[in-house]
């Protein structure tokens, strides 16, 4: 799926309380993540695509008035949405760095 970004503002993603660089807001990195965790929570091809982009326009529309955010910020409030639309998504996608 491709995705419109000419009115995209761009956004600073604070990663790691600052310990890393930080780096520009990429829906289709988020896109791709909620993919990867609806697809490890076995949700179908099409529905995992469909759950992405849903909870990537919140994503984005939560941004709007946001400059900068931290990288966790962006991982509650994406996770958050992710919940309504697949729990175990969300579970996956949230615990993400003590499931590896």
């Amino acid at each position: 799926m491709t995705h419109d970004t000419s009115n995209d503002k761009t956004t600073i993603i604070i990663k790691r309380q600052g310990a890393r660089p930080t780096e520009s807001f990429d829906r289709d990195k988020l896109h791709k993540s909620i993919v990867a965790a609806s697809l490890s929570a076995r949700a179908p091809e099409g529905q995992a695509d469909n759950i992405a982009y849903s909870v990537t326009n919140y994503v984005l529309e939560w941004l709007e008035s946001r400059p900068e955010v931290t990288s966790h910020d962006l991982r509650v409030v994406a996770t958050r949405h992710l919940r309504s639309h697949h729990p175990d998504a969300a579970y996956l996608y949230e615990q993400h760095r003590t499931t590896l």
